[in-house]
């Protein structure tokens, strides 16, 4: 079981839309767990103030160090002098590096995972030092907190935890393939179809009609190889790359 810590001045955010559908599903089964920590419960005096101005000066507020160490340090198990034993501390920051299908994987191995939601400037850096905070982004573009990024990479996490997904067989198959041995790694998932067979002049390519599964998988595969060279040649050429 993966057992994720949300360390957020917002809880009531949580679970939210994780409580819902295959997550949800997966949650009812204790398949993985949530526990919300309240940052501004280890806020400062009468306000329980989290949040100060940078040193040096410039826009916006940084979550405290003492506030943060207070509340890592009471609720993660660790020893700072044994780096190797500090669980996986995460926090959502643009500077980081990128999150993607491997990162979700590598992190679904793990017995707990605990995520760190900015706001305002984000925090301050001597808190990422002191626990070897691995910063990770969810893309090329701002957000106003660590809460929606923490949806994302724990939904993505979860769905590379066994038993989690009903048919297993469409990590493989899906955008960005699910392993090395996949045939679809690197490739955009092709596309789908539903009934009915013709919908306002617009008819399902006649080959997922026919009933012969190598063709239709053939078909599968072109399709998903167009749309990553179009839309992802980034992505196509690790692709040629890996066939080569």
């Amino acid at each position: 079981m993966i057992k994720f810590k949300i360390f957020t001045i917002f809880p009531d955010l949580f679970p939210q839309i994780l409580a819902k559908s295959i997550t949800g599903e997966a949650l009812n089964k204790n398949l993985w767990q949530i526990e919300i920590v309240n940052i501004r419960d280890y806020g400062i005096d009468s306000r329980k103030t989290v949040d100060d101005a940078p040193f040096g000066g410039g826009a916006g507020m940084l979550f405290r160090p003492d506030v943060l160490y207070n509340a890592i340090s009471k609720n993660v198990d660790f020893n700072i002098s044994e780096t190797s034993k500090i669980p996986k501390i995460i926090y959502p920051s643009p500077k980081g590096r990128i999150f993607n299908q491997k990162m979700a994987q590598e992190l679904s191995c793990e017995s707990e995972v605990n995520i760190i939601c900015g706001r305002y400037e984000g925090i301050d850096q001597r808190i990422i030092d002191i626990f070897k905070i691995e910063e990770v982004s969810i893309g090329d573009f701002i957000i106003s907190g660590g809460e929606i990024a923490s949806y994302v990479m724990i939904d993505s996490i979860l769905r590379n935890v066994k038993g989690v997904l009903g048919a297993e067989q469409s990590l493989h198959q899906e955008s960005f393939g699910n392993s090395q041995s996949s045939e679809y790694e690197f490739l955009l998932e092709y596309p789908h179809y539903t009934r009915p067979a013709d919908f306002m002049g617009y008819k399902v390519p006649d080959v997922l009609l026919s009933g012969h599964h190598a063709n239709i998988e053939k078909w599968r595969k072109e399709q998903a190889e167009f749309i990553t060279q179009k839309n992802r040649p980034d992505l196509f050429y690790k692709y040629q790359n890996s066939k080569s």
